[in-house]
């Protein structure tokens, strides 16, 4: 017996590295699952259900942010904190935390960790991987601890909450919001802070910030340090494409989301011209990464909820807490697509030639997503009576592992969510361990094929 189990042990967790943040996943939400049917999770008492237990810890470990119960009033202080700390775990990377952790107690890291750890945090090399595993960890704490601060000390003399009840919503709501969660403690989520840039600013910037990737964010504070001795800085072609195509689609969704709910009574419309664009700049920003919400979605026009699923779809930067595509799979389609309407042999970038092998992993895992995602759609309206672009919305939400909801999550009958359960694992860790099989699979072969050329179009 001892010796089945461990090979079963050895089979999941230490036969190839996106295996073992595939199992790593499953197990933690398994424990959360369980910590969240215990009689102290929730506010009464009693014991909560297993469809929903399940469906919130994946979420939270997902970091998606969609609720089939409400997380203030249903969850005890005990629930609320399983909550939060699936949301870190899930955010920070479980095989991320499982390496830093054997690297602060023993000092080194084992060559298989070192693997499992380069795949999910996407390092380049196995040199790398101590500096990358304690940079994302100083990059965590210093922004959430920050925002925290910052949103405890507006609650505390902006809205005369108590120094505890204040510390505590501000660092539920900072973690939340760097690991692009969503999930927040009124049950209307910011919408009561829709007219306060205090609150929605600083959200919004650990969104942005959890959602560029952490690669990203090491490498500008390296760039940033060596630019200070050497006065010169060269950001890598992923660093670029992320920033610049991040803030196109930030500021692309900023517009779009003014132009079409500018009068809307029930979305913009109420605001002054300056609110406005503050909740047009929040929504744009929470659409592609985060679940926070500070205006009624369910009001949008069906316009908004279309172009929302773009950007939902399309997601963050690689290797950070934002779910979907991500952004530089979407530069590299944009390019490709550029060169041959250019018709170019090559597709380049921002002076770069872009690989062969890259384009046919965006591409894979683009047409997989957009598979996915109506395949799932699909099924739920055989079994949700919403309109479909409600059904939609809800669907891209899940695979994006944002959370955003026109208010029928609730709603959605057990198989409909068990449906949901299974894109927010597939958007969380899809994309990792797709990438991740593809690249060990490659292969060279030592003969061509006869070409021929199929008529497109």
């Amino acid at each position: 017996m001892a010796g089945r189990v461990a090979r079963v042990w050895q089979l999941l967790f230490t036969t190839h590295p996106a295996r073992t943040v595939v199992s790593a996943f499953a197990l933690v939400i398994a424990i959360g699952t369980v910590l969240l049917m215990l009689p102290a999770a929730s506010t009464d008492g009693s014991v909560t259900d297993l469809t929903t237990a399940l469906f919130t810890s994946t979420s939270a470990v997902c970091v998606t942010g969609l609720v089939v119960v409400d997380t203030a009033t249903h969850w005890s202080g005990f629930g609320e904190g399983v909550i939060l700390a699936l949301i870190q775990v899930g955010g920070f990377g479980i095989m991320t935390m499982a390496s830093l952790l054997a690297l602060l107690v023993s000092g080194r890291l084992r060559l298989r960790m070192q693997l499992t750890a380069a795949a999910e945090t996407k390092s380049l090399g196995l040199g790398d991987v101590r500096r990358v595993l304690l940079g994302v960890a100083g990059c965590t704490l210093i922004v959430e601890l920050a925002v925290g601060a910052f949103l405890a000390l507006r609650l505390r003399f902006g809205y005369g909450r108590s120094l505890g009840e204040a510390a505590y919503s501000g660092l539920f709501h900072a973690v939340s919001a760097f690991n692009n969660a969503g999930f927040g403690l009124h049950f209307d989520s910011l919408t009561p802070y829709a007219q306060d840039p205090w609150i929605t600013l600083p959200i919004a910037v650990a969104v942005i910030l959890g959602g560029l990737g952490f690669p990203v964010l090491l490498e500008l504070l390296r760039h940033r340090t060596r630019k200070r001795t050497t006065g010169r800085r060269n950001w890598s072609l992923h660093t670029r494409l992320t920033l610049v195509t991040s803030a196109a689609l930030l500021l692309v969704g900023t517009v779009l989301t003014c132009l079409l709910e500018w009068t809307n009574p029930g979305t913009l419309g109420a605001f002054d011209w300056e609110k406005k664009i503050l909740n047009g700049f929040f929504y744009s920003a929470m659409s592609r990464t985060a679940g926070f919400n500070s205006i009624d979605m369910g009001a949008l026009n069906a316009a908004t909820v279309l172009f929302t699923c773009t950007l939902m779809f399309i997601g963050g930067g690689s290797a950070g807490t934002a779910g979907g595509i991500k952004v530089t799979t979407f530069a590299v389609l944009a390019a490709a697509m550029l060169a041959e309407v250019r018709g170019e042999p090559n597709s380049t970038v921002m002076g770069r030639r872009l690989a062969p092998h890259a384009l046919r992993q965006a591409l894979t895992v683009a047409l997989l997503g957009i598979g996915l995602v109506m395949c799932a759609t699909l099924a739920l309206l055989t079994i949700v009576d919403a309109p479909v672009e409600a059904v939609l919305f809800e669907a891209v939400s899940a695979f994006g592992t944002v959370g955003l909801s026109t208010g029928i999550t609730a709603d959605i009958p057990v198989s409909g969510q068990l449906i949901l359960i299974l894109l927010m694992f597939i958007g969380r860790i899809g994309p990792i361990t797709l990438v991740s099989s593809l690249a060990l699979r490659e292969r060279t072969r030592r003969y061509q094929l006869p070409e021929e050329r199929p008529v497109i179009g």
